[in-house]
C-alpha cells in the first residue's frame, strides 16, 4: 500500500510539473471515451427506440391472412378462395402446442362510427379479449378491455383507439357514453393509452374500434373473419409454428402447404431476428470507431510514457541502486499509465453522461431514440479501456525495467 502511495504521489507530482502535457495526453483519453460511450449509446437508443416502434402492432405475432390458391392440388385447380372463421382458430389452438395465444379478427371499414354530429368511416374490430395482450392495445386508466362476459353475452361494449376518442369526444370522457357504431348503440368501456405505432395492418390502431367477435358476427351477420393472429410460445421456433399452421389448414381446405399464397402468413418474429443480427452489426461497428479514436489516445499516452522514462533515466538508475527490483520498476511505470488512463476515462464518462441526458431534451426520440448508457455500453467501454491502457503502459514500463542500472547513473 505504501508503495502504492508513493507511486502516487510522484505522479501527482509530474502532472504539476508538465501540465500542457499532461492535459494534451489525458485530452484524447477523455475524447476517446466520450466517442465510444455516445457512440455505442447512440446504437443502444436507436435498437430501442425501433423495438418500441415495431412492437406497436404486436410482440412477437404472426398475422395470417386467406387468399387463393396458385397450386393445383388433388384435382382442384388454382385460384380457389381460402376462406377462414373462428373455428379455424379453436382447430390450430388444439393442434399445435407451441401456439401460445390465437384470436380470430372480424374486420370492415364500411360501418360509420358516430356520437352526435361526429362521424368517422374508420375500422371497426371483431375481436378476442387476448388480442388486447397480442397486439398491445393496453385501455387507459378508468376503463378497460373486452372481457369474457362480453364474448359470452354478446355484449354491446367497445374499446375506442385513443385518437379516434378525440374525435370523437375532444377533451370529455368516453367512458360510460353511448358510440353508435352504424345504427347499433355500442357503450365505451376503454380508450387505448397512447402507443408509438410504425407498422400495421388495415388501419393504425389509434383509429380503431374493437368490440367483441361474437357480437360482431351476430349484429353484422359475417362468419368469416378477415385474419387470425397467434402468438408462438417460442419466438425462436416461429418459422416451425408457421410451418405447422400450413400443414393443419392445408389439410382442412385441401390445398397444398407449400402453396404460401393460399394462406399469406406475416410474421412479426422474422423482423426481430433481423433486427437483432443487424443492430449486432450496428453496434459491432460503432465501437470499433468509438475503439479507433480511444486507440488515437493510448498511442499517445504509450508516447508520453517512453519520453518519461526517457526524462526519468537517473531516477531508475538509483532506485535500482538502492535495491529496487525489475518489477517494481515495471510496476510504477504501469501504475503510471494506468492513472492517466483511468483520470481521462473518468472524466469522459461523466462527459459523456451529461451529453447522454442533455440528449434526452432533444425531441429525436421518436426518429432515432435517444443515447442510451447501458451495463452493455458500460462493460464494452471498460473491456476497450483496459486493453487500450495494457497495451499503451507495458511496453514503456518494460523499456523502463530492463534499462542498464550503470547506463542509467552514468547518464
Amino acid at each position: 500500500m505504501d508503495h502504492l502511495k508513493t507511486i502516487f504521489s510522484e505522479f501527482i507530482i509530474d502532472l504539476k510539473a508538465q501540465k500542457l502535457r499532461t492535459f494534451l495526453t489525458v485530452f484524447g483519453i477523455v475524447w476517446g471515451t466520450v466517442a465510444i460511450i455516445v457512440l455505442l449509446a447512440f446504437g443502444m437508443g436507436f435498437k430501442r427506440q425501433l423495438a418500441i416502434n415495431m412492437h406497436g402492432v404486436g410482440e412477437s405475432i404472426a398475422i395470417m391472412f386467406p387468399g387463393r390458391t396458385t397450386m393445383p392440388y388433388e384435382g382442384f385447380g388454382i385460384g380457389r378462395p381460402i376462406t377462414l372463421t373462428e373455428e379455424d382458430a379453436k382447430l390450430l389452438a388444439t393442434q399445435i402446442p407451441d401456439i401460445r395465444n390465437i384470436s380470430p379478427e372480424y374486420s370492415s371499414r364500411d360501418i360509420p362510427i358516430r356520437v352526435g354530429e361526429n362521424m368517422s368511416n374508420t375500422l371497426v374490430a371483431g375481436i378476442y379479449p387476448i388480442y388486447g395482450d397480442m397486439r398491445n392495445v393496453i385501455p387507459a386508466a378508468g376503463g378497460r378491455f373486452i372481457n369474457d362476459l362480453d364474448m359470452q353475452q354478446r355484449r354491446r361494449v367497445a374499446v375506442l383507439g385513443d385518437k379516434l376518442k378525440e374525435l370523437l369526444y375532444g377533451e370529455t370522457d368516453a367512458i360510460g357514453r353511448i358510440v353508435y357504431v352504424g345504427q347499433v348503440p355500442f357503450t365505451v368501456i376503454g380508450v387505448m393509452q397512447k402507443k408509438t405505432q410504425n407498422s400495421s395492418y388495415n388501419r393504425r390502431d389509434q383509429d380503431r374500434v374493437f368490440i367483441p367477435a361474437s357480437t360482431f358476427s351476430s349484429v353484422f351477420g359475417v362468419i368469416t373473419v378477415n385474419n387470425i393472429i397467434y402468438q408462438p410460445k417460442d419466438p425462436t421456433q416461429a418459422e416451425q409454428v408457421m410451418e405447422q399452421v400450413r400443414n393443419v389448414l392445408a389439410k382442412r381446405y385441401k390445398f397444398d402447404a407449400t402453396d404460401k399464397d393460399a394462406i399469406w402468413i406475416w410474421d412479426t418474429n422474422e423482423w426481430d431476428k433481423f433486427m437483432f443480427y443487424f443492430f449486432l452489426a450496428f453496434n459491432i461497428f460503432m465501437g470499433i470507431i468509438g475503439s479507433f479514436t480511444l486507440a488515437v489516445g493510448g498511442i499517445g499516452v504509450a508516447n508520453i510514457m517512453y519520453i518519461v522514462v526517457q526524462e526519468r533515466v537517473k531516477e531508475i538508475g538509483i532506485k535500482r541502486a538502492v535495491g529496487a527490483k525489475r518489477s517494481n520498476i515495471l510496476f510504477q511505470f504501469f501504475m503510471e499509465t494506468f492513472f492517466i488512463i483511468a483520470l481521462g476515462s473518468s472524466l469522459g464518462f461523466l462527459i459523456a453522461y451529461g451529453i447522454t441526458e442533455a440528449l434526452q431534451f432533444i425531441p429525436i426520440k421518436e426518429f432515432v431514440g435517444t443515447p442510451e448508457i447501458s451495463i452493455e455500453v458500460a462493460l464494452a467501454t471498460m473491456f476497450v479501456l483496459a486493453v487500450i491502457g495494457f497495451a499503451a503502459g507495458v511496453m514503456p514500463a518494460k523499456r523502463a525495467a530492463n534499462l542498464n542500472v550503470v547506463e542509467c547513473l552514468r547518464t
